[in-house]
């Protein structure tokens, strides 16, 4: 069963968008949140991590900072 991954990124970026294209690549539904949009999202994000870094992936409450390839397909079983 596919597994709940929710993103807090910014449009601009740039280790967003390559995140975003290796879920999308490897065929990942996720749901795209725009901190730099989402005042809630922001401090929700703030309060997972305890910073504002993005990109920040939430896969069934597994927090992974950055892009972090290795771990983000260990956490998905790729």
């Amino acid at each position: 069963m596919a597994k709940t991954v929710k993103i807090y990124s910014t449009p601009s970026c740039p280790w967003c968008i390559r995140t975003k294209q290796f879920l999308k690549e490897n065929n990942i539904a996720f749901q795209d949140v725009d901190v730099s949009s989402d005042k809630q999202a922001a401090d929700e994000m703030m309060q997972k991590t305890g910073q504002m870094g993005v990109p920040v992936l939430d896969i069934e409450g597994e927090i992974i900072v950055g892009f972090d390839k290795e771990k983000i397909k260990q956490s998905l079983g790729l």
